[in-house]
């Protein structure tokens, strides 16, 4: 069983900063990516960013791309996820999620067997 820790999220003014973190214990032999999804009130949850196990691939929604940056520490078992240039629409609850989807299915929150609890990020005006 693979247990997902997120930290990081707080309160942040528009056009600043924050940087989450992802630590991963337990059976994590055999999975292929670690993602970014977030959630909105009253919205579906989204992708965000993607990276693959060995930290060598990754993939960003266009909504965040040049704008948040994802990596993956092997070592430590964490991904974190660098949020710059913050806007209001950033504003969500944020998890990570790992699982073994194939390519296609990497965007769909549907491919992951494991979450974390999420991370509230707030960006205010």
């Amino acid at each position: 069983q693979v247990q997902l820790v997120e930290s990081g999220g707080g309160l942040v003014q528009t056009g600043g900063s924050l940087r989450l973190s992802c630590a991963a214990s337990g059976g994590t032999s055999g999975m292929r990516v670690v993602a970014w999804f977030r959630q909105a009130p009253g919205q579906e949850r989204e992708f965000v960013a993607v990276i693959s196990w060995t930290g060598y691939n990754t993939a960003y929604a266009d909504s965040v791309k040049g704008r948040f940056t994802i990596s993956r520490d092997r070592n430590r078992e964490t991904s974190d996820l660098q949020m710059n240039s913050l806007k209001i629409e950033d504003t969500g609850v944020y998890y990570c999620a790992v699982g073994r989807p194939i390519l296609s299915s990497q965007r769909q929150s549907s491919a992951y067997i494991y979450w974390g609890q999420g991370t509230q990020v707030t960006v205010s005006s």
